[in-house]
């Protein structure tokens, strides 16, 4: 019981470590080869956790072999577009220009249904609203509406909004995140003495963030959370 309990963290290190070298994409933004991969990790990883009977190194030398072919894959998709083409197949559209393309609804295997669905999942209720959808190699699909079903934005107005920049975690969980303070030029100085315009101390903050305007969100943590 005690082998396979450290088996099971020493191969979840593994495949944890793997997967974080493999890259950032979402589930659903996977390419189809990523998507195999991370398949056969999970199955391989799964025999020598199970079965003690099997040495460890029996699942662990595929998956770093598996790790390697992922990128030499990677490579070849970013240096020849003609392979990226291959392995990854290119994006199909599904609607041009308000019209409904059937040939490439029906190569794809989408229903109706199918692409309402996905059109309600971009917010999206009427099919007639669309400009373009196209389904991307990810299985995503990216929709655009018709321009005078868009949502507004500044620039329609010749509005030029103000720079909001990013905000910054200073106090999470009572933690004073140090390297965000030198970030935006300021010390703990400076940090406790806005934290107590909001009667408390940085370290009694569940979280201090800072904002491009200068404007600070301060929330005190409850007591016996």
């Amino acid at each position: 019981m005690l082998i396979t309990f450290f088996r099971s963290i020493v191969l979840y290190i593994i495949v944890l470590i793997v997967m974080r070298l493999m890259g950032k994409r979402e589930i659903g933004q996977l390419q189809p080869f990523e998507l195999a991969i991370s398949i056969m990790i999970a199955d391989l990883a799964s025999i020598p956790m199970t079965d003690t009977g099997v040495p460890i190194f029996n699942g662990i030398i595929p998956i770093l072999g598996l790790l390697i072919m992922h990128l030499v894959i990677s490579i070849i998709n970013l240096k020849s577009s003609k392979a990226r083409e291959i392995i990854c197949g290119r994006p199909s559209i599904l609607i041009y220009r308000g019209k409904i393309n059937e040939n490439n609804l029906k190569r794809e295997r989408f229903t109706i249904n199918e692409l309402e669905e996905r059109l309600r999942g971009n917010n999206v209720i009427n099919l007639g609203d669309v400009e373009y959808a196209i389904l991307e190699t990810s299985g995503q699909v990216t929709v655009i509406q018709k321009p005078d079903k868009r949502n507004t934005i500044p620039q329609d107005f010749n509005i030029m909004p103000e720079y909001e920049g990013i905000p910054y975690d200073l106090v999470v969980d009572g933690k004073v995140m140090q390297e965000n303070l030198k970030a935006i030029g300021k010390d703990y100085k400076w940090l406790k003495k806005q934290v107590e315009k909001f009667n408390m101390k940085p370290e009694e903050a569940l979280v201090v963030t800072f904002d491009g305007k200068g404007q600070i969100f301060c929330q005190k943590k409850e007591k016996g959370v």
